[in-house]
C-alpha cells in the first residue's frame, strides 16, 4: 500500500455512524476544515466551488425575475434591532455583539447580523415613495452569525454560515404572495435540477414560522437517515415589518398606503443535504451539475506503451474540454491506477474514463459511473455525445435513488402511539391529523425529538377527523419528522 493510501479511505459507516461518517467525508473530500474557534469552519476551495455553483444558478434566476443584488453592513446598531422588537422578539439569545472598536468602548452596541430585516427595512422605507417604485426587490449574498450552543456539523449547523437573503416590497398581498411562491419554486428547482434531490413544498405551523411573518413556506428534503432538512424558506411578511419600519407609498389616488413585504433565504445547508443524500462509504458522490470535475481520465500504461496511451488520453481530454466539460487528465507518475480510482471516488467525480493499451488498440474507452461502479465499453468516436449521455444517466440515477427514499418514507399515523412508534422505527415523514395546537406538537417533540416540519400549502381536508394526539377535531394534516 502506497504512502497516504490508508488515510485516503472512509472508515466510518453511513448506515451505522452517520454523524461520524458525514464529518469524515467533509474532511477527506477536502470540502472544509474545522476552524480554531468552536462552531466555525474553514471552507476549502472544493467546498466553496459547490456553493458557487448554487449561487450562480440562483443568482441568474433571481435576476431574470427582477431582483437586484445589494450589500448591507455586517453590523446592525442595537437601536435598529430594538425597532424590530415591535414585531418580534427576534434572535436575541443567538446575537453576537460588538462592544469595542479598537480600545474604545462603543456608545451603542453593534449586533453581528443574525438576519438583516432590521437594517434593510429602514432603507426600503427611504427608497419607496410612490406606487411606481414597486415592486422593489433586493438580495444580498453574505454570511450571518447565530451564536448557537449546538455541536458543529459542517454546512448543516455552524455559528457563521453563508446564505442569500432576499427582501422585497409590494403594493398588495397578491403581488407579495406571488413573490413568496416564485422564490419557493426557485428553491425547489435548485434542489431538483441542480442537486438531484426531490423536495416537498409546504408551510410551517404558526409556532415555527419566521418571527413576525404572516406565512412561512418551506422546501423539505428527506435524508437517507430519515431526518428532514429545511432546504430553503420564503416568507410572506404581510404588513407587520412595513408598519414597524414605515414602508409606505403614495398610490394613484394620492393616498398613503402601507406596503406588503417578503423575505426569503437559502443557505449552505443545501451543501449538507447534497453531501448527506448522495455520498456513500467510499466518499463523496456529486451530481455532474455541481462536480468541480465532471470527468476524470485515468491512463493505464506500461513503460513500453506509455507514450501512445498518454497521447490517446490527452486527445480525448482536449476534445471534452473544448466541448465544455470539466475534465481532469490524471497522468501522475507517482500514483498507481488503483490509488487514482480510490481518490477520485473519494472526491465524488461522477464519471471515470479508463484508457489502457487495449482501449488504444480498439479505439475505445471504458466508462465507469461513480454512484454504482457500472462500467461500459464505448467507442472513441463521438466521445463528447457519449460522455454527455453518461453524465445525464448519472444524474438520473442519483435523483431516482433519492426519490425512492422519499416516496418509501412517507407514512400515515392516526394516534399518538402510532406517530411515536413509526418515527422511532422508521424515521422519515409521518402524516397525521392535527388540531392546530402547539402543545400537541410539543408533546411529540418532548417524547421523541420530532416536530411538525410542514403543513400542506393548499387548503385541504385533514387525513382524519380527529387529532392523532389530542382527539380534538383535526384542522390540518401535519408532517412530523426529526430534523437537522
Amino acid at each position: 500500500m502506497e504512502n497516504g493510501e490508508q488515510e485516503l479511505g472512509i472508515t466510518e459507516s453511513k448506515e451505522y455512524n452517520t454523524g461520524e461518517w458525514y464529518a469524515e467525508v467533509v474532511l477527506k473530500a477536502k470540502l472544509a476544515d474545522y476552524a480554531p474557534m468552536g462552531g466555525f469552519i474553514v471552507t476549502r476551495p472544493r467546498g466553496y466551488a459547490l456553493w458557487e455553483t448554487i449561487q450562480e444558478r440562483l443568482d441568474g434566476w433571481f435576476k431574470e425575475t427582477g431582483v437586484q443584488n445589494t450589500y448591507f453592513p455586517l453590523f446592525i446598531p442595537e437601536s435598529y434591532l430594538e425597532r424590530e422588537k415591535e414585531v418580534v422578539e427576534g434572535f436575541d439569545p443567538e446575537v453576537a455583539w460588538v462592544t469595542h472598536g479598537g480600545r474604545k468602548e462603543l456608545e451603542e452596541r453593534l449586533a453581528v447580523r443574525p438576519t438583516s430585516e432590521s437594517i434593510i427595512a429602514p432603507f426600503l422605507s427611504q427608497w419607496v415613495r410612490s406606487h411606481r417604485d414597486l415592486p422593489l426587490r433586493v438580495n444580498q449574498w453574505c454570511s450571518v452569525v447565530r451564536w448557537e450552543a449546538t455541536e458543529t456539523k459542517p454546512f448543516f449547523r455552524t455559528k457563521e454560515f453563508l446564505w442569500q437573503e432576499g427582501h422585497t416590497a409590494h403594493r398588495d398581498e397578491e403581488s407579495a404572495w406571488e413573490e413568496t411562491m416564485t422564490r419557493l419554486e426557485q428553491y425547489e428547482k435548485v434542489y431538483e435540477e441542480v442537486l438531484a434531490i426531490p423536495v416537498m413544498r409546504g408551510r410551517k405551523p404558526d409556532h415555527d414560522k419566521f418571527p413576525g411573518a404572516d406565512t412561512t413556506t418551506t422546501v423539505e428534503a428527506l435524508m437517507p437517515d430519515g431526518k428532514s432538512v429545511q432546504g430553503g424558506t420564503s416568507h410572506y411578511l404581510g404588513q407587520h415589518f412595513a408598519d414597524a419600519f414605515d414602508i409606505t407609498y403614495v398610490d394613484e389616488d394620492e393616498a398613503e398606503t402601507t406596503a406588503h413585504t417578503t423575505s426569503w433565504g437559502l443557505s449552505w445547508r443545501a451543501l449538507g443535504a447534497l453531501i448527506m443524500t448522495h455520498s456513500d462509504d467510499q466518499g463523496l458522490v456529486l451530481p455532474p451539475t455541481v462536480a468541480p470535475e465532471q470527468v476524470v481520465i485515468v491512463p493505464i500504461w506500461q513503460e513500453e506503451n506509455r507514450e501512445e496511451v498518454l497521447e490517446y488520453g490527452k486527445g480525448i481530454a482536449k476534445e471534452l474540454d473544448e466541448a465544455g466539460f470539466r475534465v481532469e487528465f490524471d497522468d501522475r507518475d507517482e500514483r498507481n491506477p488503483g490509488f487514482k480510482f480510490n481518490e477520485w471516488e473519494l472526491l465524488g467525480t461522477p464519471l471515470r474514463l479508463e484508457i489502457g493499451p487495449n482501449e488504444v488498440r480498439d479505439g475505445e474507452v471504458t466508462a465507469v459511473h461513480r454512484p454504482d461502479g457500472e462500467d461500459t465499453i464505448e467507442d472513441r468516436e463521438g466521445i463528447t455525445e457519449t460522455v454527455g449521455e453518461h453524465l445525464d444517466t448519472v444524474y438520473a440515477k442519483l435523483y431516482a435513488a433519492a426519490e425512492e427514499n422519499l416516496e418509501e418514507n412517507i407514512r400515515e399515523a392516526y394516534s399518538r402511539d402510532e406517530i411515536l412508534g413509526t418515527l422511532g422505527q422508521h424515521g422519515g415523514y409521518v402524516k397525521a391529523p392535527w388540531c392546530g395546537k402547539e402543545e400537541a406538537a410539543e408533546e411529540i417533540k418532548e417524547q421523541i425529538g420530532a416536530d411538525i416540519v410542514m403543513l400542506p400549502l393548499e387548503d385541504e381536508a385533514p387525513i382524519g377527523e380527529e387529532c392523532a394526539i389530542t382527539g380534538e377535531p383535526a384542522e390540518e394534516t401535519a408532517y412530523f419528522a426529526k430534523s437537522y
